[in-house]
């Protein structure tokens, strides 16, 4: 347990090493890391959602982007958004889209932030698609949360993640009924003066979010590839007769793979986040993180090349 937690804790300071970060760049999805990024291009990833698709499982696409550091970068991150929804309707797949609004420039101008969002959400509208605001480290929550507010006055097609280890996310469920959320449990580094430092804690919180979103009639993503989470939330469905239109289960691609098609034969909706783009280290190393088992992965991937 203590290894396992020095290993995430590493890896989560890797991520956020702007350095490393541009060399990756450089070293394309080399040493393990196009096990769970689906390529650099719009082309390659469109092509995995058909495979996905093909198999019974609907997807969410993610270009991915962070360190952003200028107005002219968020601009152009907005335009990849905007490309990849034009791509996934020219294709005709199953798929809608995921961002981070730091992408688009949240930590330079909230202004220019929410005009990049309005966008995106624009070009989403016009081809009846939905738009996932994904939910990052703490010290922005309530600034996505204010985002997702004002966007929610205009656009019905746009929700957001919230993270179980947060000691807020009980009350940000309740005061978010009615909009679709995606629950996690979390993949940052958070001080325990916000966030559940306890394993079990985090896993109780996560199933109290999961009910109170449920019961409230809200259109649910249970986003989690623990077993446990999934046959609580099968569970809760049952119990309360909630249709399979009101949720779905969502996991993370090139992770447990064979439980994504069990749980889409069992008449589940599954997605899968299909991240994609050259900027994929961040990503890389929060998966890293995650498990040990993918560290593992990785380096026999790096001794057999």
């Amino acid at each position: 347990m203590i290894l396992e937690a020095a290993i995430k804790r590493f890896f989560l300071f890797l991520s956020q090493n702007y350095s490393m970060n541009r060399a990756a760049k450089k070293w394309g999805l080399r040493y393990g890391a196009s096990r769970f990024v689906a390529g650099e291009t719009i082309r390659e990833a469109i092509s995995k959602v058909k495979e996905l698709n093909a198999q019974g499982l609907t997807c969410t696409l993610d270009h991915l982007g962070e360190f952003v550091r200028s107005r002219r970068e968020a601009i152009e991150s907005a335009d990849y958004c905007i490309k990849t929804l034009d791509a996934i309707h020219q294709a005709g797949v199953d798929s809608n889209l995921s961002l981070k609004l730091t992408q688009l420039g949240l930590d330079i101008d909230t202004v220019m932030c929410h005009e990049n969002m309005r966008r995106i959400l624009e070009r989403a509208k016009q081809y009846g698609n939905f738009v996932r605001i994904d939910m990052e480290d703490y010290s922005h929550c309530q600034q996505t949360l204010n985002m997702l507010h004002e966007l929610r006055k205009e656009y019905d097609n746009v929700g957001t993640v919230i993270q179980a280890y947060l000691y807020r996310s009980e009350s940000d469920v309740k005061a978010l009924r009615g909009v679709p959320l995606r629950l996690v449990k979390g993949a940052y580094k958070e001080s325990s003066k916000v966030a559940y430092p306890d394993k079990k804690d985090v896993d109780d919180n996560y199933k109290r979010i999961i009910k109170q979103h449920l019961l409230s009639r809200s259109y649910t993503a249970v986003a989690t590839h623990d077993e446990h989470i999934i046959d609580y939330t099968k569970r809760v469905v049952l119990k309360h007769r909630i249709p399979h239109t009101h949720f779905e289960f969502q996991m993370l691609y090139g992770i447990r793979t064979q439980l994504q098609l069990s749980l889409a034969r069992e008449g589940y909706k599954m997605r899968v986040y299909v991240p994609y783009g050259n900027d994929w280290y961040a990503y890389f190393m929060r998966r890293l993180a995650e498990r040990p088992a993918n560290v593992a992965f990785v380096l026999k991937g790096m001794v057999t090349k």
